[in-house]
Order: C-alpha cells, then sequence, then structure tokens
C-alpha cells in the first residue's frame, strides 16, 4: 500500500503529518506500507520526515500572494512546473491515496492526484478555509476538520476530528519537568511560544515586561531560532539582575521533550493562535491567553483564538491591543482570581481532541483495507 502526504512545508502542516504516519505505524506494521512526501523544499521537513523513514520528492510550489510582489512573477512559472512533475511521479507510483494538509505547497499534488483518478483525503486545521484546500475539497473523498465551526465545505464529506498533534508533547509530569528546567522558585510559570518560527511581536512584549514579569513569574520563552541569539542578547540587558535571570529560561526551537516539560511545568501559556498549538494547548489541559497574528492568511489565527477561548479555554489578546502594562495587569488578574483559571483549564480540557491522529489514521486504513477487497467472481 502507499500513501503520499502533501503540505504547505511550514511545521504547521508536517507536524499533525509526523502524527498521522507514527499512527499508521502504530496500527499496520506490515512491510508493504510505502509513505510518501510531496512538496516544497524544506530541509527542517526533510529531516523530521527522513526520521519517520518517509521517502520524500520535492515538488516546485509557486505561493500567489493577494498583494504586488515581484516573487508573485517568478511563483506563477512554478505552478506549472510542479504540477507537470506532480502528475509524472504520481503516474509511476501508482499510490493508493493522496491525503493533503493544505497550503500552497500542496496544490500541484492535489491537482495531479485529481487528473490521474487518485482518493483524495483532505485536513483543514484552521477555523476557515485556506485557499488551497478550498480548491482540493471539491476533489476529495473525505475533508477532515479542526474545528466545529470550519464553513464553505460539503457538509456532506466533513468529519470533524481536530487537529492531529505528536503525543510526544502530550502527558509531561509537573515535578519532573520543573528539574528539567532547574526551576527551584514557587513562582508561577508562564510558557511563552511563538509558533515553530517565534514571533517579534510576542517577543518583543516580554522583553518590554523585564524585569518586572520574572519579579512573579518563572518565564519558559520559544522564542524562534532566528530571533534567539538577539532576543537573548537583549533580556541579558534588560533584567540586570543575576538572581532573576535564573526565572528566564529562552529556547529557539524546541524538540518535543522540551515542549512535553514546557507544558507540564506551566500555569498559563503564551502563544499564537495557529491551529497546532491550540490543540497542543488543550490536549495538555492548559490555560492560554492567544495572540494571534493579526495578518494571518483568511484571518485564520483570530478565528481561532475566538473558537477556543469561546470554549472556555483561555482568553484572546489582540496585537492592537499588545502593550506591556496590560499585559501584566491581565497576568495579574488571572493569577489573583486562581477560580477563572481553574476554569480555563476545564475549558480547555473540554475542547481538546487528543485522538485526532489515530481517528484519522483509522480512516484511511479502513478506506484502504474496502478498496483492496476482491470483488466476487474477479
Amino acid at each position: 500500500m502507499k500513501i503520499v502526504f502533501t503540505g504547505g512545508g511550514t511545521a504547521g502542516h508536517i507536524f499533525p503529518i509526523l502524527a498521522i504516519i507514527r499512527e499508521l505505524r502504530n496500527n499496520y506494521s506490515d512491510p508493504d506500507l510505502d509513505l510518501y512526501y510531496f512538496g516544497p523544499k524544506n530541509l527542517q521537513t526533510e529531516v523530521l520526515l527522513s526520521i519517520e523513514k518517509v521517502k520524500i520528492k520535492t515538488i516546485p510550489s509557486g505561493k500567489i500572494r493577494r498583494y504586488f510582489a515581484f516573487q508573485n512573477f517568478i511563483d506563477f512559472f512554478k505552478i506549472p512546473c510542479g504540477i507537470l512533475k506532480a502528475i509524472f511521479l504520481l503516474f509511476f507510483l501508482a499510490p493508493d491515496m493522496v491525503f493533503s494538509k493544505g497550503g500552497y505547497g500542496s496544490f500541484a499534488t492535489a491537482l495531479a492526484a485529481f487528473l490521474l483518478r487518485v482518493p483524495i483525503f483532505v485536513h483543514e486545521s484552521d477555523a476557515t478555509i485556506g485557499f488551497a484546500a478550498k480548491i482540493e475539497s471539491k476533489w476529495a473523498v473525505e475533508i477532515f476538520t479542526s474545528f466545529e465551526e470550519t464553513f464553505n465545505l460539503p457538509t456532506n464529506k466533513i468529519v470533524c476530528v481536530g487537529n492531529p498533534i505528536r503525543s510526544g508533547v502530550m502527558g509531561g509530569n509537573k515535578e519532573d519537568a520543573l528539574k528539567f528546567f532547574e526551576i527551584q522558585s514557587k513562582k508561577p510559570v508562564l510558557f511563552v511560544l511563538g509558533g515553530s518560527q517565534g514571533a517579534a511581536s510576542i517577543n518583543n512584549l516580554i522583553l518590554e515586561t523585564f524585569p518586572e514579569i520574572l519579579s512573579e513569574f518563572e518565564v519558559i520563552h520559544q522564542t524562534g531560532e532566528t530571533n534567539y541569539q538577539q532576543n537573548n542578547k537583549e533580556a541579558y540587558v534588560l533584567i540586570g539582575n543575576e538572581q532573576l535571570r535564573k526565572s528566564y529560561h529562552s529556547f529557539g526551537f524546541m524538540n518535543e521533550t522540551q515542549l512535553k516539560n514546557g507544558f507540564a511545568a506551566c500555569d498559563l501559556v503564551i502563544s499564537r493562535a495557529g491551529s497546532g498549538a491550540i490543540f497542543e494547548i488543550s490536549a495538555n489541559k492548559k490555560p492560554a491567553i492567544l495572540i494571534p497574528l493579526s495578518n494571518s492568511a483568511q484571518n485564520h489565527q483570530v478565528h481561532n483564538a475566538y473558537c477556543f477561548e469561546k470554549c472556555g479555554g483561555g482568553e484572546v489578546l489582540e496585537e492592537d491591543n499588545l502593550k506591556p502594562h496590560l499585559f501584566l495587569e491581565k497576568l495579574n488578574y488571572l493569577f489573583g482570581h486562581p477560580n477563572i483559571l481553574q476554569a480555563m483549564v476545564q475549558g480547555s480540557e473540554n475542547f481538546s481532541r487528543p485522538k485526532a491522529a489515530r481517528m484519522i489514521a483509522n480512516y484511511l486504513l479502513e478506506y484502504l483495507y474496502r478498496s483492496f477487497v476482491p470483488i466476487e467472481g474477479q
């Protein structure tokens, strides 16, 4: 059996694919299960998928931006090249299905699958459907969604399962996690996440609250690899006090073990509102302040954030209101009212769908099993 995965190439597309692949391996151990990934070239993607023994094929992908940019002209010519390459590879590979996570990097492979009559399954992570996924949904056998609020999709094809998350980021122990980060104080712990690439506005917000915030809280901060060195230099100067510096724990990129311990150690998460982050937060039953990216495509982070807030799992702080004094006031209010935090914990747990990866893997395997049942008389 051959399954081709495709997606945009960012962590938001790759991590759910990783989670599904691991469930497929767990549920179907036969060596005849061949897994492939078709998508734009990305070093992090190649490293992560190679560990899972996934065969990778690079497909040229063009991103058409909704504003004028010279890169649009270059990317426009990548699209037909990607489609032709995807058709060629799929024709000779002859996979049993294609699973798309959406994003501009998935379009060429999904279109090629449609033209070659290969069954397509699509997963939409966000509360608002992306441009590529909206087109691909017309060709799909089944459309998996993360949010019940996702609309503009064929209702007869939708299965709401949540966003697949890696099991390795769940199930940490608080006592072990505090030791992991060498946290010895009794101060509440904040876990600050800016997505896999970091978030400059959130990083700046944290820096602007130094040193005051460290008098009241331990801060575990994922800055993003690009921002890591500069962030640490500024933090060192702004904190000033050597004792307070021990309460600041910064990381560029966090692996699964670090994320698991970060969630286990913390009392509150401060995060962007990407679907992956929200579902990891809720799977760990943590309350959160979500700071959605204001210019995300289709405004999807804002919609994601308010869906989570509606379920009672956290509160939304939009970027226009990202002022250090307002942020500190919000923290002091929440920790001054533990009943509110506890209600947010319950809301976060109610929102969670930790078995999404297993559900999707089961759907895919059941479809394949049905496809391979021999027809009587043949």
